[in-house]
């Protein structure tokens, strides 16, 4: 063909490639110079270099065995030419445009293997640096790590290898078809003969071959059959399934031979009689048997044939979730709490949370972030001594939200060159209030100010939750730092963070890579300059191990002065033999709405989960450090094989930023997930699903949802001192009474440990929903709720919190009440709910004081009575309140009585008496504020 020759056309193709290339090349160039900075140049390359090695491989290999093929049916037949191309206008081409056309299906075929290939570089190297668990399955006996690292790797081999050879029959079947080799017009025996024969022959043989070994290898598939009772091999698997991939793994092998026996007879009268045996024999023991078995033995006497399988689910389903060491106590609920337990309690009782993140996040907003150009896009909790005190904490770090500059202010150098970073954090308790209902902040404004011993020295966020734009920073002109009064102050960055990006080659393939001539005009790049960039927190830790899951919720930690960013993640897994996949369990959707790590597991079929990688990122700087935190875990042994250099052992991790892990909360929501049937341990109250417990729920617009798990600090029984802990009560399946809480531990040497308290079966136990009921059915609370839910008032109702304490329960629910013109919700009462009580106050402590009497007076209390009472104490909803009279509530009651009286004759239409009894409302309003009207100095 002319145009073949032509140089030109060789030229522009080479051109096209070229720049088709050039952008990938270029990208990656710069991503080696970002792992480069971060310190991570080892990981990079490693995944690079099996990335090419695998797919150059794999399209050499393809591109070699196609090609050969067609090269020897063209041998073989070179005597014939192509019958289409001979009386048409096409065949002065005869000769050259069938190799085309072959070479392109060739390239095309083998370009796709080799994409696939680069995708298998995670398997092809697990595989190569296995890890043995230590637990072996309980069918073949095979260690977990040949199902985890192994298998998946044979299973793509074989893939490969079939598919290699399905491609290369049919490019052989084309060219002899095309050539008419074959003899359609004759009698089948003879189709093929001679060398041709040979060729097909040999083709089928290793293609029956291929299919031999997958029978092999689907044996130990049936331990993830989704068919059974449970997941993983039941009965009919084990018995009848199982048998027929071994009969029908040898008759393939038969079918081999016949083909082979095939190549010394002189027609395919052998193995084409044998094909049919095969197809018969398939449908017989591969489909027929299988379902006689499950129809017949194992359906009418299920129970008893499943018993093991459902013991061996429940066993490695548990192992595969961290479910195997749960410890279950039994917890006899009382009704004897006294004053004296209280006082005994405070470390609990004074680290109650009131504040829900949603609505603290939604004043921290209109109270803290002064400028439409910060954000607080989430706020986290954790727990700090503070002056002494071990104290619950919410903090929220302010981030830079550029978008939300004027649409003037909106350019390229304001963008990424001056605001550069977020700065600060705010913090408060979660339990104090100001006397209007706002938080009582321990750190706030800008520059921070600090009223406890947490300081923040390093305070500029230059990676976060939301900071997703490149900066330049080194540059000729200043940052903005903060803003202070009408002017604004400036800094220079002087992080480790960033790129050098000074000289011209480095600015070009920036410019290039980024899509901005910007960087090769400007007049603001210096010798120092550097770009930041992969700042936002998933993005950045993605690009160094992508190979991990992430939690939905990193969080913000104060240590040593500096912010540093802690993200859990986690080794997941969707290869152990048995255990239930996390997608499969009852209500499932309940857990994932609105979690990105959670909905990315179910999509996933994730049946293996373990936190073994606690990520920090310094805020100012972006530095990275991985530290393992789960050393028995086969995954991430195999991955720090594989990446010798990312991982720093347990041991390294330092004492202070210890004292902030804690137990991740998808992680625990999982587990609770998939422990409200796994809980059962016996087969046959499993199998009947006798105890299935369930998430207590939430009215939320009238559509109930799940509780959230909460992080407290509280003293656990049998313990000597308080700790963090995330806790979750359960309930039974349909039902409203609690049956259980289970708590995840995250303090010193009882970090990780999973800890159940059951409640007495034969008892009313009340739960979180049945709670709710009673607080809705209480006149004097609902009134007056309803009262605020109207003339453009909204009463928020937080999550129902469940406190154990000395053998009782005690439940307490803060009310918010915000405008819903102005997001700006105010902690306004509390209610607690205990035995038979229900009580709502203006403060925590008011409402102990009615449930359990007055707080007992202390030497040192009685010294500061005549003192004046300092600002921070007067603020605090556990602070003492005044002794509430009973003239007050007599008027209070009466004021109760004239607004239902009003509101009454409001719906007959009655306007005269509606009249006249909201001016008797308004008369016992001055009464009451008469009488509770502190004297004036």
């Amino acid at each position: 063909m002319k145009w073949a020759s032509n140089p030109l056309i060789w030229l522009v193709s080479l051109f096209i490639i070229a720049i088709l290339s050039l952008r990938p090349t270029i990208h990656l160039l710069t991503e080696s110079w970002w792992f480069e900075v971060v310190g991570f140049e080892d990981v990079f390359w490693t995944r690079i270099i099996w990335q090419l090695t695998i797919g150059f491989g794999v399209f050499v290999l393809y591109g070699l065995v196609l090609w050969g093929n067609y090269r020897l049916a063209m041998s073989l037949t070179r005597t014939r030419g192509f019958r289409f191309l001979e009386e048409s206008e096409l065949a002065i081409y005869g000769d050259t445009l069938p190799n085309y056309v072959a070479g392109a299906l060739t390239f095309v075929v083998a370009l796709g293997a080799a994409s696939v290939g680069i995708d298998m570089w995670e398997t092809i190297l697990q595989f190569l640096n296995p890890t043995l668990s230590g637990r072996t399955d309980p069918i073949y006996g095979q260690d977990i790590s040949f199902y985890l690292f192994q298998l998946p790797f044979w299973r793509y081999a074989q893939y490969t290898c079939l598919t290699l050879l399905a491609w290369s029959l049919a490019l052989a079947l084309l060219v002899y078809g095309f050539k008419e080799a074959i003899r359609f017009n004759g009698s089948w025996r003879t189709m093929l003969r001679g060398r041709i024969k040979v060729h097909i022959s040999l083709l089928v043989v290793a293609i029956a071959l291929v299919v031999a070994v997958g029978f092999w290898f689907d044996r130990y598939e049936l331990l993830y059959s989704p068919d059974g009772v449970v997941f993983g091999g039941g009965y009919t698997d084990v018995h009848a399934r199982l048998h027929s991939y071994w009969i029908l793994g040898i008759a393939t092998l038969v079918l081999m031979g016949l083909f082979i026996a095939s190549l010394w007879l002189s027609s395919l009268a052998l193995p084409a009689y044998g094909i049919g045996v095969y197809l018969v024999l398939y449908v017989l023991v591969g489909m027929a048997y299988p379902w006689f078995q499950q129809k017949f033995v194992v359906a009418p006497n299920e129970l008893d044939r499943e018993s093991p399988y459902i013991a061996h689910n429940i066993e490695l389903t548990r192992d595969a979730y961290g479910l195997a060491t749960v410890e279950r106590e039994d917890y006899a609920v009382n009704t004897s709490l006294s004053r004296e337990d209280l006082e005994d309690n405070q470390p609990t009782i004074s680290n109650i949370r009131l504040w829900a993140y949603r609505q603290l996040l939604s004043t921290y907003r209109q109270l803290q972030e002064f400028r439409r150009y910060y954000q607080f896009i989430d706020v986290d909790v954790d727990r700090y001594v503070l002056d002494g005190d071990y104290r619950q904490v919410m903090l929220a770090p302010r981030e830079l939200n550029y978008p939300q500059l004027r649409q003037q202010s909106n350019t390229w150098v304001n963008q990424h060159l001056q605001y550069t970073h977020g700065y600060g954090v705010v913090a408060s308790p979660v339990n104090q209030v100001t006397p209007q209902g706002l938080p009582e902040f321990f750190i706030k404004d800008i520059p921070p100010q600090s009223s406890v011993d947490l300081a923040v020295d390093e305070t500029a966020i230059y990676y976060g939750e939301g900071t997703d734009n490149y900066v330049f920073t080194g540059m000729s002109i200043d940052e903005f730092d903060y803003p202070q009064g009408n002017e604004n102050t400036s800094t220079r960055y002087s992080g480790a963070g960033g790129v050098p990006i000074g000289n011209w080659f480095r600015k070009a393939a920036y410019s290039f890579d980024f899509g901005s001539l910007n960087l090769l005009i400007s007049n603001y790049f210096t010798d120092e300059s550097k770009v930041l960039y992969h700042r936002q927190l998933r993005d950045r830790i993605e690009q160094v191990a992508p190979f991990l899951l992430f939690d939905n919720d990193p969080y913000v930690t104060i240590i040593d002065g500096r912010l540093q960013w802690v993200v859990d993640a986690y080794t997941v897994s969707d290869r152990y033999p048995y255990a239930e996949p996390f997608i499969r369990t009852e209500n499932v959707g309940t857990v994932v709405q609105q979690n990105r790590t959670l909905a990315q597991i179910a999509r996933q079929n994730i049946n293996y989960v373990r936190n073994s990688v606690k990520v920090v990122v310094d805020a100012y700087d972006g530095t990275m450090q991985f530290f393992i935190v789960d050393e028995t875990d086969p995954i991430v042994a195999t991955y720090q094989k594989i990446f010798p250099t990312l991982f720093k052992p347990t041991d390294a991790i330092s004492p202070e930023l210890k004292t902030h892990f804690r137990y991740p909360l998808d992680l625990f929501q999982i587990q609770a997930q998939m422990y409200l049937l796994y809980h059962m341990s016996e087969s046959v109250v499993f199998y009947n699903r006798e105890d299935v417990w369930s998430f207590p729920t939430k009215s939320n617009a009238n559509d109930a949802q799940p509780i959230e798990p909460y992080y407290v600090i509280m003293q656990l029984p049998d313990e000597e001192s308080e700790e963090f802990m995330l806790i979750l009560p359960l309930t039974p399946k349909n039902k409203g009474n609690m049956i259980s809480w289970l708590s995840a531990r995250s303090d010193g040497e009882q970090y990780g440990k999973l800890l159940l308290y059951e409640f007495p079966k034969q008892s009313l136990v009340y739960g979180p929903n049945q709670v709710e009921s009673r607080i809705d059915q209480n006149p004097d609370i609902s009134s007056q709720l309803t009262l605020w839910n109207q003339q453009g008032s909204r009463v928020i109702r937080d999550d129902l919190l469940v406190i154990p304490i000395e053998g009782s329960l005690l439940y307490i629910k803060p009310v918010y009440l915000s405008a819903e013109q102005r997001e700006l919700p105010e902690l306004k009462r509390v209610i607690v709910t205990y035995d038979t009580q229900t009580i709502m106050a203006t403060s925590l402590d008011e409402a102990f004081q009615q449930l359990f009497g007055d707080r007992p007076a202390s030497p040192s209390t009685d010294a500061e009575t005549n003192n004046e009472e300092s600002p921070d104490e007067s603020n605090q909803l556990v602070s003492p309140t005044p002794q509430i009279t009973d003239d007050v509530r007599d008027l209070a009651q009466d004021a109760l009585d004239a607004y239902e009286n009003a509101q009454n004759a409001l719906r007959d239409g009655n306007w005269s008496d509606y009249g006249q009894y909201q001016t008797e409302l308004e008369s016992v309003l001055r009464q009451l504020s008469d009488g509770t009207q502190e004297p004036s100095e």
